[in-house]
């Protein structure tokens, strides 16, 4: 389809109307109502708290269980996340991880990913769901697991009645426990959709636009701290395009990823398991085969002849060590299953692989070091 005929495609008034008028109400009618009567501080802590219940049931919820099974989870949380993740008004579970899947599948493709960044910071924000594109059709046989699941379904089918109880309800019924209705309203109601709905979005947007790319080169994602700080850890994006199976985002212990906490809380009290993990070797892998793409650039692009020489010998050397290693780790890795499917007595053997194992990451985590030397120099 040629971008005429996407520019025609028919406007989605229910979504265009429902940003745009919530949005009046954020910009308006909220400051208006707080000039004039004020808000207490009761209503601002329970925007909090409903803003922070709605981004943890679209990140934990939506996005690392429904969409990517990373975890599984007992079915009161799953419940939890279905209310909550309906109140946030981005669709039903059932619908979103169809189309987040698809948007992986086909990552950065115009035609096929329902919110490409290559179309523009707009068209990835928002502007995907203004019109009723050919993208952004959700392919459900993308999630057959999960029309299998009673309460995806049922969320599924009364996701209108759900997602207005609960965006009405909530609001309603604390404004009057605190005596003050509109107040609540306008804060715990309006303005946290807005909120919600933005942080969400910048995702699609500014996590494919700004940030770094220490993983993969392959696409658009990046991992961008400050938008990690707005979503409740969903910035690291580089980091989930590469290991989209795993149920963390901030894979390093001081990467801000309160969805990672909330997901082994969760674990630690019962109500969460078999919580999937990338080994740490992938992880230093995939850095260092990045790293390598990286130099062989900045090598060709190198005029310093003499230099150059020195540098691409060390860059072989480093390449040459770093495929021995990950050789030996295949092979270890295969020799540690096998020894785990063995007799509980061969502890001693496995506590040996367990150890070279170590010893190669190790290895891995000081050639990233050199590495870095290496490509301090080649700039």
């Amino acid at each position: 389809m040629n971008a005429r005929d996407w520019s025609a495609s028919p406007r989605n008034w229910v979504t265009t109307l429902m940003f745009a008028l919530t949005a009046l109400v954020a910009v308006v009618g909220v400051p208006w109502y707080g000039i004039v009567h004020g808000y207490s501080a009761a209503a601002w802590v329970w925007f909090a708290v409903i803003l922070s219940a709605n981004e943890l049931a679209i990140t934990c919820g939506y996005h690392r269980l429904f969409a990517h099974v990373t975890y599984e989870a007992h079915p009161a949380l799953r419940l939890v996340y279905l209310l909550f993740g309906a109140m946030a008004l981005q669709n039903s579970a059932l619908v979103w991880s169809a189309g987040h899947r698809i948007h992986h599948r086909y990552i950065d493709d115009p035609q096929r990913d329902p919110y490409c960044a290559r179309r523009g910071f707009w068209f990835s924000h928002i502007g995907w769901m203004l019109r009723n594109y050919p993208s952004g059709e959700p392919d459900l046989g993308t999630v057959r697991e999960l029309q299998h699941d009673r309460l995806v379904m049922w969320q599924h089918r009364h996701y209108l009645a759900i997602a207005l109880s609960m965006n009405l309800g909530v609001p309603l019924l604390l404004g009057w426990a605190e005596g003050d209705v509109v107040g609540f309203l306008l804060l715990a109601g309006v303005l946290r959709l807005v909120v919600s709905h933005h942080l969400t979005f910048c995702i699609n947007s500014l996590a494919h636009m700004i940030g770094s790319r220490p993983y993969t080169e392959d696409n658009t994602a990046r991992d961008n701290a400050v938008v990690a700080l707005l979503t409740f850890g969903e910035g690291y994006h580089n980091f989930h395009h590469m290991f989209a199976h795993d149920y963390r985002n901030g894979v390093r212990w001081w990467q801000w990823d309160p969805s990672k906490w909330f997901i082994n809380l969760m674990h630690w009290v019962g109500l969460a398991r078999n919580l999937k993990s990338v080994p740490w070797f992938r992880i230093q892998r995939a850095i260092l085969e990045t790293q390598f793409r990286r130099a062989e650039r900045q090598l060709a692009q190198s005029g310093d002849r003499a230099k150059l020489e020195h540098l691409r010998q060390r860059v072989a050397e480093e390449y040459a060590s770093f495929t021995a290693a990950v050789t030996a780790w295949s092979q270890l890795r295969e020799q540690w299953l096998q020894s785990t499917r063995r007799a509980v007595a061969e502890r001693w053997e496995r506590s040996i692989l367990q150890m070279r194992l170590k010893e190669l990451e190790h290895g891995l985590r000081l050639q990233y070091r050199r590495m870095r030397l290496l490509q301090a120099q080649l700039a």
